[in-house]
């Protein structure tokens, strides 16, 4: 059976302690926008997960109960920053596995101003479930003060270079593309356009990655409702509907742990995703316009270019360099301006990511409308074991 998306909708992500609400404003008013884009009702929805990270165990309900109290399940998923993108797919999967013909993905994060940690209650890795992770790293780099997200992507951005000759100056340009395209963007939490030598220039938070080529923190929500066939025909949302095609989630394989941080990072739990989307949909990167991809730092960014089979291993810098990847080139990716610019509020993200491009595909995107986009691609990942490809298709 048959997914679609027919309705999306998210707040503004906010810098952390911005505004005065709480999450389950965040996800009312997100939620809401998707159920109004539909024109569905929420009486209609049959299942909703939601997806989060920083809040207690059934938030997921306090949240979704502000939708309405209908007695509906409501599952709480924590995917670190793949959590959205897992949500979505629960959705899709209630839907074409044929249990339920509308249900309701949300995502949401309230978070603490400052630099993510690296997932280690009270700074003890010893029990961290990316100890592993952060293992590794230190095995070849060592371990600095610096804030441990940025380290272990900082730590692969330094492996590119040294392997393949990558500038640092390409890695600003990732940054300052994503900048650039967030300006055109009323949801995104920072609307600046700045130079590459800018952001070169910025504060340096881990060699050689500088504070503008790092997601924030952020507050927001995003939401997609998902329904089958049948209900699209039903209810007449034909123009509204956008195919989930394909969708594949992977996790760490032996390949992740072979001592780089290039591979710990992701990389090939994202190329493993990417394989299995193109071989159940027949289509390939080739046939995409535009892109929403998990660039949490400059760098992955770089990485999820080569892993999606956009360009050779190591040719990722001399692509973003070509112009390939910004309007004019043969993808836009990250026309909503990125994690870098637009925000990552860590459950919010990948429901987000899907919010764009279903708003590029029905041509709805406004300012920063991919012209004739036709087929979209999602990347979330999540460190730890996580990563989602998404293809959408008009």
């Amino acid at each position: 059976m048959k997914a679609y998306i027919v309705g999306v909708g998210m707040t503004k992500f906010e810098k952390p302690e911005s505004r005065d609400w709480q999450y389950w404003d965040m996800v009312r008013e997100a939620g809401a926008a998707a159920l109004a884009d539909a024109g569905v009702d929420y009486g209609l929805v049959e299942q909703v997960p939601v997806g989060y990270c920083f809040q207690a165990s059934t938030a997921g309900q306090r949240a979704a109960y502000e939708l309405g109290l209908t007695g509906v399940p409501v599952y709480n998923v924590n995917n670190n920053c793949a959590t959205g993108s897992t949500a979505l797919m629960m959705a899709r999967q209630f839907v074409q596995g044929g249990i339920s013909d509308c249900v309701l993905a949300l995502g949401f994060e309230k978070m603490k101003r400052g630099a993510l940690g690296g997932g280690a209650d009270g700074g003890d890795f010893k029990t961290s479930p990316v100890a592993r992770h952060y293992g590794i790293m230190a095995a070849g780099h060592g371990f600095e003060m610096s804030p441990p997200t940025a380290q272990i992507f900082g730590n692969a951005a330094r492996e590119h270079m040294e392997r393949y000759g990558t500038t640092a100056a390409q890695l600003a340009m990732v940054g300052a593309k994503n900048h650039r395209h967030s300006s055109d963007n009323p949801n995104a939490q920072f609307q600046d356009v700045y130079t590459v030598e800018e952001i070169l220039a910025a504060k340096t938070i881990h060699d050689p990655l500088t504070k503008l080529q790092c997601s924030p923190t952020s507050d927001g929500a995003a939401a997609a409702l998902v329904v089958s066939e049948r209900f699209v025909v039903r209810h007449g949302l034909h123009d509204k509907a956008v195919e989930i095609v394909a969708q594949a989630m992977t996790t760490d394989t032996a390949d992740s742990f072979g001592g780089s941080c290039i591979d710990v990072v992701g990389k090939p739990m994202t190329a493993a995703a990417a394989r299995q989307v193109y071989e159940a949909s027949g289509l390939g990167i080739e046939d995409v316009d535009v892109i929403e991809l998990h660039d949490c730092f400059s760098v992955n960014e770089l990485l999820t270019y080569e892993a999606l089979g956009m360009c050779a291993d190591g040719a990722s810098g001399a692509l973003v360099e070509s112009g390939a990847t910004t309007y004019g080139g043969r993808w836009v990716v990250n026309p909503s301006g990125g994690l870098i610019s637009k925000g990552h509020p860590l459950g919010a993200t990948g429901l987000a990511q899907a919010a764009e491009l279903v708003w590029q595909l029905r041509g709805e995107a406004g300012a920063r409308q991919v012209p004739g986009a036709g087929v979209g691609l999602a990347h979330n990942i999540g460190l730890g074991g996580a990563a989602v490809v998404t293809l959408l298709r008009r």
